[in-house]
């Protein structure tokens, strides 16, 4: 059989999870920031891919199928993602981790994260890959930004339970498989049709929204943008990460730790019984 069934991949996970919580911080920072950058370079590649079709739905589409890509560096190269690490409420409803670990990963991992995602839309503002299709990308990276920090409360949290639920999801299927391939099968359809949803994802976020910071900050790109008509008022570090990350990061753990990692833990597993 080349498949864990799912009943075998909720075990499997707690050992897994064990070793995440117990991954020491320098390791969790590290892995973090690789997993950030490594999801960076998917919304570069997706937003490159995607700028110049003049067809929005076609656009969304073929930006929606680069994505994964990012996902699939996370999980074959190795490193850790927040989002993913919210399936680690799987192992705390067995009591195999405690509270304090899981949270000391969902923060250190968190913080790596937003380090990778800065870091690769640092490289491509000032590196002048938004450049491309005579500063079109630099409009398309501003406007993604703005619409991300304007967006309501509401709406921010219900988009990220959705993308986590579907994001972990992904995650699930790739323990499932026993090989590349199948990892990456697996992966493909929950994260492209997370994408084309339009939903939100706290660590993608973090590259989209500062690259958009980065690149508004370049008076070409600004000047582009206003050009096309772009209202950057928005745009601001109140607006990453009041507007934007506070929302979408309680989604994400809602969707991911809760209507995956809690419900396939007590479906598979039950809730472990207290030491009589």
């Amino acid at each position: 059989m080349n498949l864990f069934s799912p009943a075998e991949v909720a075990k499997n996970y707690i050992n897994i999870g064990k070793g995440k919580v117990n991954t020491p911080i320098w390791k969790m920072i590290f892995l973090g920031i690789l997993a950030g950058a490594f999801i960076a370079v998917g919304g570069v590649a997706s937003t490159t891919a995607s700028v110049s079709i003049s067809a929005a739905s076609v656009a969304k589409l073929v930006g929606a199928c680069v994505f994964p890509g990012g996902l699939a560096m996370v999980l074959l190269a190795g490193s850790e993602l927040f989002t993913g690490n919210c399936l680690l409420t799987l192992p705390l409803l067995q009591k195999e981790i405690k509270v304090g670990g899981m949270l000391k990963n969902w923060v250190f991992v968190y913080i790596g994260n937003l380090i990778g995602g800065c870091l690769v839309a640092a490289f491509c503002a000032f590196g002048h890959q938004f450049s491309l299709f005579g500063n079109g990308m630099a409009v398309s990276v501003i406007s993604t930004a703005v619409a991300k920090c304007s967006m309501p409360f509401g709406d921010a949290l219900l988009k990220g339970i959705m993308c986590n639920f579907l994001v972990c999801i992904a995650v699930w299927i790739s323990f499932a498989a026993k090989d590349v391939a199948g990892k990456i099968i697996g992966i493909f359809f929950p994260i492209m049709m997370f994408v084309l949803c339009g939903f939100e994802h706290s660590v993608a976020n973090m590259y989209y929204i500062s690259a958009g910071l980065f690149a508004n900050g370049i008076p070409a790109y600004a000047q582009a943008a206003a050009a096309a008509g772009v209202n950057t008022s928005a745009l601001t570090l109140g607006g990453f990460f009041g507007a934007n990350l506070l929302p979408v990061t309680i989604g994400n753990i809602i969707g991911g730790g809760v209507f995956v990692g809690i419900l396939y833990g007590a479906i598979y597993l039950g809730k472990k019984k207290e030491d009589k």
